[in-house]
């Protein structure tokens, strides 16, 4: 998060000139606040310089007709309104009155903050909407609904006991110490109290009744729904060895989670992270921030090949290595006796903390006992609605249509289960918007940001502009002469401009 600073640049209210613009924008201040001007086409526009998500610097980001594109982590906002147009942010940003006098640009008054839109009701408007899942997809399709006016009932029930977070910080600021807890709800109780929506935590779902459009609770409640929107997310795959069942033995989805590692990180002299997922790797990075011994088991030859390629692997793994990460790769846990593990190898590792990240599965037992079509994931149109009219779904659990890899994918990226919790939302409001945003993702590893565009179930080429070890570089991966994906550290820019070249040439 970006500290308190004073604001710097030429002073927009007793104007500047076009001349002063460089590749289209102008950081300056008015009064107390800094504020980014825009060239975008013929016009000029004056928004709060900071996504509202990581505070990512949209000085550095890419216009797009009137939008602006957060370079970190691809959140946009409306340059007209400061509204968040895509997640991963989700709050307005503030948007200032522009004068113009030729050449000479002058900024002096802030507009009015952004209001809900009206609600338009009907007859025939639903009035129960009722969402299974407190994550990403969930709460940005309830948030959503309220945004786009509507004014019937949302209940939102989590089997989670905390409210909907920031889930990647459970693995990354959080973890290693370097962010409070306070950061890391979505948003504060007042907001649900405010925005009428029901949010029932510690709440368990049975079971579907599809005929009488109804939901049954784990207390035996039966709850009616008009729309019904599944984002039950994914759970980790557990360790299915002697000893994985021991208290100093963790898996890391939840704040809970990632509380108790915290906890046991406090007395922990080694841990042991079972896998070399983005997860794992993740955690093997936070813990190094807090001083433990860490060492990385995983059956792979390198870590993250399938995803990024061997080269990347190789700069993943040293990078790891040079901040005193431990690997035994091509290597099992065979078992876990106390605190003594056992390596398929022969090795032993003595760790009295023991993270496992051998990747998730989706929660599909509601939608299978529901008779919904199902497929390693749950079966969605391209308007993320299932087999069944009125029931949707979205997130880690949703298959469907890519227009750009064309083909049926599932992926578990929390910038893309926001997306599909705001399309499906609008769609149950009797929108038909497809849901064709490219997938999006990045990764954290000690001052290294890997940001990833696309879906490249594999690929037969990559190609490799700059230096990996020079932390510089953007690779693109293709199959039959396709572009498929792109990645990239620290080419923020260059990665934003693929995304967009993956939209417009989507199918």
């Amino acid at each position: 998060m970006a500290e308190n600073k004073k604001p710097s640049g030429p002073d927009l209210s007793k104007g500047v000139s076009l001349t002063a613009f460089k590749d289209g924008k102008l950081l300056g201040q008015v009064g107390e606040e800094d504020v980014l001007l825009v060239q975008a086409g013929g016009e000029i526009f004056a928004i709060e310089p900071a996504c509202s998500h990581y505070h990512g610097p949209l000085a550095e980001g890419l216009v797009v007709g009137d939008t602006i594109r957060c370079p970190w982590h691809h959140a946009c906002f409306s340059l007209r309104s400061g509204e968040a147009t895509r997640p991963p942010a989700l709050n307005a940003l503030a948007v200032w009155e522009v004068e113009r006098d030729q050449d000479n640009i002058i900024v002096r008054r802030k507009r009015e903050a952004l209001t809900p839109r009206a609600a338009h009701r009907s007859a025939t408007t639903p009035d129960k909407f009722v969402i299974v899942g407190g994550g990403a997809a969930g709460f940005a399709a309830a948030e959503a609904l309220r945004r786009e006016g509507f004014a019937g009932a949302i209940t939102m029930l989590s089997n989670d006991g905390a409210m909907p977070v920031d889930r990647p910080n459970l693995s990354k600021d959080y973890l290693a110490g370097n962010a409070p807890e306070d950061w890391l709800p979505l948003r504060g109780e007042d907001y649900y109290r405010d925005a009428g929506i029901d949010l029932r935590l510690n709440t368990d779902v049975c079971a579907i009744d599809v005929k009488t459009r109804s939901v049954t609770l784990g207390n035996g409640d039966k709850l009616p729904f008009d729309r019904l929107l599944l984002a039950t997310g994914a759970e980790p795959v557990k360790l299915q060895i002697p000893g994985a069942d021991q208290p100093h033995v963790h898996t890391l989805r939840s704040v809970a989670d990632s509380r108790a590692i915290i906890k046991a990180a406090g007395s922990a002299r080694r841990a042991l992270v079972v896998g070399a997922s983005f997860i794992g790797l993740e955690v093997a990075a936070s813990l190094r921030a807090r001083k433990i011994e860490v060492h990385v088991v995983a059956p792979d030859e390198r870590p993250m090949q399938k995803v990024l390629g061997a080269e990347m692997g190789d700069f993943v793994r040293s990078l790891h290595e040079e901040n005193g990460v431990v690997f035994h790769l091509k290597d099992t846990v065979d078992k876990l006796d106390g605190m003594r593990a056992t390596l398929k190898s022969g090795a032993v590792i003595e760790a009295d903390l023991v993270v496992v990240g051998i990747g998730v599965k989706p929660r599909l037992a509601l939608a299978e006992q529901a008779g919904l079509a199902d497929d390693r994931g749950v079966s969605v149109s391209e308007y993320l609605e299932t087999s069944i009219t009125g029931i949707f779904a979205a997130g880690d659990i949703a298959r469907w249509p890519d227009p750009h890899s064309r083909q049926i994918i599932r992926v578990e990226h929390w910038v893309v289960a926001e997306r599909q919790g705001q399309t499906a939302a609008r769609n149950m409001l009797g929108r038909r918007e497809r849901f064709d945003a490219v997938p999006f993702f990045w990764s954290q590893h000690y001052d290294v940001p890997i940001n990833y565009v696309g879906h490249a179930e594999d690929f037969d080429d990559i190609a490799i502009d700059g230096s990996i070890a020079g932390k510089d570089c953007f690779l693109t991966y293709r199959k039959g002469g396709r572009v498929l994906a792109v990645a990239s550290i620290y080419r923020d820019l260059d990665n934003l401009k693929a995304e967009l070249e993956m939209e417009r040439s989507r199918g």
